[in-house]
C-alpha cells in the first residue's frame, strides 16, 4: 500500500497532505493516503539563458539565493536525514524533462526541501502532491497562496490490493476514466534510494514513471544490464522485473548544498503495468529464490538453491534452459530466472 510505503520512507510522525496548483484547481488522480507537504517559499529564482556566462551566473544566483532563504528561515539540511539541497535550477529542469512532465500531469514529489523542484514542476503545468517529514516546512507551506490542503477524491488501496475511492478533505469528484496514472519526480537522500526504488517500482498501476536523482554509483548499478559482473545483484532483477530503467544524466556534486562526497545522476524508471510483469506463480517465492541465488557470492546455483529442490533437479532445469549446470546467479538474465523459478518451484 502506498500509505505504508510512504510512511516507511519518511518515518513518523507523518503530516497532512498539501497540494500545489499552478493556476487552477484540478481533480486529483488515483493515489493513496499519503500524508505530508512541501514548500515553494524558499525556491531560488529560475533564470534563463543559454550562454556559458549566463549559466554560470544562474548557478551562483541559485546557490546564494538558496543559502539566503535557508538562513532567513533558520533551516539547514539535516545530516541525520542525509539531506542535500539542490542549488542549480537547471538540474531541476532536467528532472522535469526526464519525466516528460506536461500540462495537466499529476506528480508526487518526495521531500520538497527548498521547493525549487516543486516550482519547476508547477512551471511545467503539473499539479504536485509533495510529502515532507519536517514540520517547519509544512507550517510555512500553509502561508503560501498556491498551497492548500489537498481536496478532491484520492484512490486508496485496501489490504487486498484493490482500488477504492477515498475522500480527502472536500471531495470534488474523481478524474475521468479508470486508467489515470501519476508520475514520481524526486531528489531523495542517497541513503534511502534502494528502499524508495523497492517501494515505488511495483506500483505500475498507480505511477507511469518514476524519475529520481540518485547517487551516481547506485544509478549505474540500477540500470546496468551486464551479466557476469560482481555488480549484478538481486536489485537488478527486481528493477527489470518491474520497469525499464534509463540512465539520463550525471549531476556533479557541486550542484548540492552541503556538497556530498559523491556525484549524483538522474534515472528514469518506466514502470510496467501488472499485466506486463513476467509470469511467475508467486512474486514472493520468485524474489525469495532470486535472493537465495545471490546469497552465496560466486556460488553455483545448484548449491545456493539446494534448499528449494535437490541439486540434480536444478542442474536438469538449467540444462533445459540451455544453461550450463555450473551456472552462477550473475550469469542469468531476468528471463532465465523466471523460467528457472517456473521449473523448480512450480514443478
Amino acid at each position: 500500500m502506498l500509505m505504508v510505503a510512504m510512511n516507511s520512507l519518511l518515518l513518523h510522525p507523518v503530516r497532512p497532505i498539501l497540494s500545489f496548483h499552478k493556476t487552477r484547481d484540478s481533480a486529483l488522480p488515483p493515489s493513496h493516503d499519503i500524508l505530508a507537504a512541501g514548500n515553494l517559499d524558499d525556491a531560488p529564482p529560475r533564470l534563463r539563458g543559454n550562454s556559458s556566462s549566463t549559466t554560470s551566473k544562474r548557478k551562483q544566483d541559485d546557490y546564494h539565493s538558496t543559502l539566503k532563504a535557508l538562513n532567513s528561515k533558520g533551516r539547514f539540511p539535516r545530516k541525520s536525514l542525509g539531506q542535500h539541497y539542490m542549488v542549480n535550477g537547471s538540474v531541476n529542469e532536467e528532472l522535469v524533462a526526464a519525466a516528460n512532465v506536461k500540462e495537466g500531469d499529476f506528480v508526487l514529489e518526495i521531500g520538497p526541501g527548498t521547493g525549487s523542484l516543486t516550482n519547476a514542476l508547477l512551471e511545467a503545468g503539473a499539479t504536485v502532491l509533495a510529502i515532507e517529514k519536517i514540520a517547519s516546512v509544512i507550517s510555512k507551506s500553509c502561508e503560501i497562496d498556491n498551497v492548500r490542503p489537498a481536496s478532491g477524491s484520492l484512490y486508496g488501496i485496501t489490504g487486498e490490493g484493490t482500488l477504492q475511492w477515498t475522500t480527502i478533505c472536500e471531495a470534488k469528484g474523481p478524474p475521468e476514466g479508470n486508467s489515470f496514472t501519476a508520475k514520481v519526480v524526486a531528489n531523495i537522500p542517497f541513503n534511502i534510494s534502494t528502499d524508495v526504488v523497492k517501494q515505488l517500482l511495483p506500483m505500475g498501476d498507480i505511477f507511469s514513471e518514476v524519475v529520481l536523482l540518485l547517487q551516481d554509483e547506485a544509478a549505474q548499478r540500477f540500470v546496468d544490464p551486464s551479466l557476469r559482473s560482481s555488480e549484478h545483484r538481486p536489485i537488478n532483477v527486481f528493477v527489470n522485473f518491474y520497469s525499464d530503467p534509463e540512465y539520463k544524466l550525471k549531476v556533479p556534486r557541486s550542484n548540492f548544498f552541503p556538497q556530498p562526497k559523491v556525484d549524483a545522476a538522474v534515472v528514469a524508471f518506466k514502470l510496467k503495468q501488472p499485466a506486463d510483469y513476467p509470469h511467475v506463480s508467486s512474486l514472493k517465492s520468485f524474489f525469495s529464490m532470486v535472493n537465495s541465488a545471490f546469497n552465496g557470492k560466486r556460488k553455483m546455483l545448484r548449491k545456493s538453491l539446494h534448499h528449494i529442490c535437490p541439486s540434480p533437479d536444478i542442474e536438469a532445469a538449467l540444462c533445459a534452459l540451455n544453461l550450463p549446470p555450473t551456472s552462477r546467479p550473475e550469469e542469468l538474465t531476468l528471463d532465465d530466472f523466471v523460467k528457472l523459478h517456473n521449473l523448480i518451484v512450480d514443478s
